[in-house]
């Protein structure tokens, strides 16, 4: 009980694909690179809740189906791991208090977009924030965004698993739609934690390509290059880290009152 008491309110999991099931690219030339050998499953578990799980109902049609992975995003993990690197300096940016309620709002609320170059950069500064899950059928909007409050340093995640109705045959588990706020502090270690665990699963797969522990029949594998494709994305996190975003809060503010105007 006590473990469990103590475990992380927010976790990036994911699971790669067994080598042997990882499906190569390209017909005449069948590849794998480093992006490739990633395919697996991932999810993100916040505070007991399963984002990117999809719906009891959604997998027992696709075991129906003959599909027998696990019930979760099924795509290359780092895409999950890329996109968040991406997000990250956007999200560790503060939102001024007085814009807490434009980036707490939904975009469905906004006002139809005019022609005002202010509207499209509040528009992108809002979408910034948005986790890009888009290549996922039906995918849900994930958004991530920061405060400091009266010394409260805090990080708030807010999902919508908007199903669209003419294509109920993937959704995704409930509930529909949750908030959680936790520190910055948590957001970045559990980002810490993927990064380290999949560099540490890649650093695995790639050694058992190079010591032929498995043969992957017809495949052409430049190992050197995942190698040093390797090295290269274990230095990614710090750049993301470092990287400092400067927003032109007139112009956000000035788009934002716009795009709120019938709201």
């Amino acid at each position: 009980m006590a473990e469990a008491a103590n475990a992380p309110r927010i976790r990036f999991r994911f699971e790669l694909r067994p080598l042997a099931q990882v499906h190569p690219w390209g017909r005449e030339r069948r590849t794998l690179h480093w992006f490739g050998l990633t395919d697996g499953w991932y999810w993100i578990e916040l505070n007991g809740h399963e984002l990117l799980r999809y719906s009891d109902q959604t997998v027992r049609r696709r075991q129906t189906d003959g599909y027998e992975g696990m019930p979760y995003a099924d795509y290359y993990v780092v895409r999950l791991w890329e996109d968040l690197l991406q997000l990250l300096p956007a999200v560790l940016e503060p939102v001024p208090t007085d814009l807490v309620p434009f980036v707490e709002a939904d975009s469905t609320s906004w006002a139809e977009r005019g022609e005002h170059e202010e509207d499209f950069t509040a528009e992108i500064w809002y979408g910034d924030r948005v986790l890009d899950v888009g290549y996922l059928r039906n995918a849900p909007v994930i958004r991530w965004w920061r405060t400091i409050i009266n010394g409260a340093d805090a990080v708030t995640v807010d999902w919508w698993n908007r199903r669209c109705e003419k294509d109920l045959d993937v959704t995704f588990a409930d509930p529909v739609r949750g908030r959680l706020v936790l520190t910055t502090e948590e957001l970045i270690d559990a980002v810490r934690d993927l990064d380290r665990d999949l560099m540490a699963a890649m650093h695995e797969r790639i050694t058992l390509l190079e010591e032929r522990h498995v043969v992957l029949p017809d495949v052409e594998l430049d190992l050197a290059a995942l190698r040093a494709e390797h090295h290269d994305r274990a230095t990614w996190l710090r750049h993301a880290l470092d990287r400092r975003v400067q927003s032109d809060w007139t112009a956000i503010r000035a788009g934002a009152a716009l795009l709120r105007r019938s709201s």
